[in-house]
């Protein structure tokens, strides 16, 4: 089965079926989908897009994001919903070099987990309950989008290596990223060497920062963001497939 699905103008979707779960299972090819923005879908992209028989579209983006970029095309075919899990907006563009990237990184993921908690329920509720091929998304499929799938797979009990390497798998899109704001941004200097990157140093730190306050990011998921129990054995019924 193929993880890269290729668009013109999308650089980082992606199927997250394949990796081994709970129970002997495995997440189902064709069921759950990350990406980044759906407002670029248009001509053969969306024609891909249709393709795959997405029913259920969640957007992490900010709304003024959505209505400055655009939402997928035809929102009202889809159960569309908005989680802005992000609550305070930074530029990447700007970060100080001299920082170290993967410790800002994943002390912006903390302030995801803390801030963003009825967002984060609300997009794993809707994932567990929704019928049909699902995808999330934010703008470039990386920070936002890489936080919920890194929850989603730990309700999935995927193992933490296969959930660094697929937050990482974002490093294949970086050079796009940062050709696309080159273009966007004629005049201005891209200051942060780590913009676009993804490496799953990033993740770890995030996995530790988790662990360290709430004992695990499944205590997390359950006693912090408040997603029961019941949901995510709903999550797992409509995700894992037999793996034998």
């Amino acid at each position: 089965m193929t993880r890269h699905i290729e668009f013109e103008r999308l650089h980082n979707f992606r199927d997250m079926g394949g990796y081994p779960a709970a129970d002997g299972r495995a997440v189902g090819w064709g069921r759950l989908y990350r990406a980044d923005s759906l407002g670029k879908l248009r001509g053969r992209d969306w024609d891909r897009f249709q393709e795959l028989g997405i029913r259920t579209v969640i957007d992490l983006r900010y709304p003024w994001e959505i209505e400055r970029n655009g939402a997928v095309p035809e929102r009202e075919r889809f159960a569309y919903a908005n989680f802005s899990i992000e609550h305070v907006p930074y530029d990447q563009a700007a970060i100080d070099p001299e920082l170290d990237p993967w410790r800002y990184l994943a002390d912006k993921f903390g302030e995801l987990t803390t801030d963003g908690v009825e967002e984060i329920r609300g997009t794993i509720e809707l994932v567990a309950d929704e019928d049909g091929p699902t995808v999330f998304h934010c703008t470039s499929g990386k920070d936002r989008t890489g936080l919920i799938a890194a929850l989603i797979l730990t309700a999935l009990e995927v193992s933490e290596e296969h959930i660094l390497a697929d937050f990482a798998l974002t490093e294949l899109a970086t050079a796009r990223f940062v050709a696309d704001w080159h273009a966007s941004n004629p005049n201005r200097e891209l200051r942060w060497p780590g913009y676009g990157r993804a490496p799953a140093e990033v993740m770890r730190l995030v996995i530790d920062d988790l662990t360290t306050a709430h004992g695990s990011v499944h205590r997390y998921i359950t006693e912090q963001v408040g997603v029961e129990q019941r949901t995510i054995e709903r999550l797992q019924d409509r995700l894992l497939i037999d793996a034998s």
